[in-house]
């Protein structure tokens, strides 16, 4: 049975990858894009019974491609999640996702997912049964954010706006966060926790140890070995790191 794809994927080296990989699977590969409108228009176009979909993209995610196609009652194909990270493995799965891989692929764990997609295929046709549950887990996700976040300074509780948020940090297990007029401690366990609680818009996961405040950022500092430090809006003008895994969309959100 051979399936129709389409590869969604801002590396130009990764759809070629999985392109490669998938010629020996009997997949088809109709067309390839490289961001999550050309995701929504491709699917538009070809209805490919089989996507592989990047997670992390410019602009519009992968997450957001699906919620976009569901907006205008596109019919979903099989949809594979592809990242370089597997802390989104758990989110694939919340909205239906046939399998996820992560990168570099792996010729057996690609083989794998695509047999997946032809199981799925064969005994319902297509997901639209699922289209339900998918629109309702993602109008979850979509909730916008509470304006303000808790934090414990001094003994006393205080309500700040997110846009006044400079960073938040994590030392110990305790979550520090640093905002124009103060700084406290949230009662989130993990920066996972707290970040899930931020506008996805304007908060980012610089570092493992660090999420940051896109707007309050207020200089992009060169370090060593092609890394950078970038210096926020605070008081005491801290230097935050940015993780190498980090560094593309660094420079993705200024160009650099």
């Amino acid at each position: 049975m051979s399936l129709s794809a389409v590869i969604v994927d801002d590396e130009q080296l990764a759809r070629d990858e999985l392109a490669y990989l998938l010629r020996d699977l009997d997949v088809d590969v109709v067309a390839q894009g490289k961001n999550g409108m050309e995701a929504v228009n491709l699917i538009k176009e070809f209805s490919p019974e089989l996507v592989f979909l990047d997670v992390q993209m410019p602009g519009l995610d992968g997450f957001g491609a699906i919620k976009k196609l569901l907006d205008k009652k596109v019919p979903l194909p099989q949809i594979v999640f592809a990242t370089a990270y597997d802390q989104y493995a758990v989110k694939a799965f919340e909205v239906n996702a046939v399998d996820y891989l992560l990168k570099p692929f792996d010729k057996k764990r690609v083989a794998k997912a695509v047999e997946k997609a032809r199981q799925k295929l064969e005994l319902a046709g297509s997901p639209g049964d699922q289209i339900g549950t998918i629109v309702k887990m993602l109008e979850q996700q979509a909730r916008p954010p509470a304006a303000k976040v808790l934090l414990k300074s001094a003994g006393r509780l205080f309500l700040v706006d997110q846009k006044d948020i400079c960073y938040a940090s994590i030392e110990d297990g305790i979550i520090t966060v640093v905002a124009t007029g103060m700084e406290g401690q949230s009662n989130c366990r993990t920066l996972e926790e707290l970040l899930d609680s931020l506008d996805p818009n304007m908060f980012w996961r610089a570092h493992r140890s660090y999420l940051v405040n896109i707007n309050r950022i207020k200089e992009v500092v060169p370090w060593f070995k092609s890394s950078y430090q970038i210096r926020m809006e605070d008081k005491k003008q801290t230097e935050v790191p940015v993780s190498r895994a980090q560094t593309k969309r660094l420079r993705e959100l200024f160009g650099l």
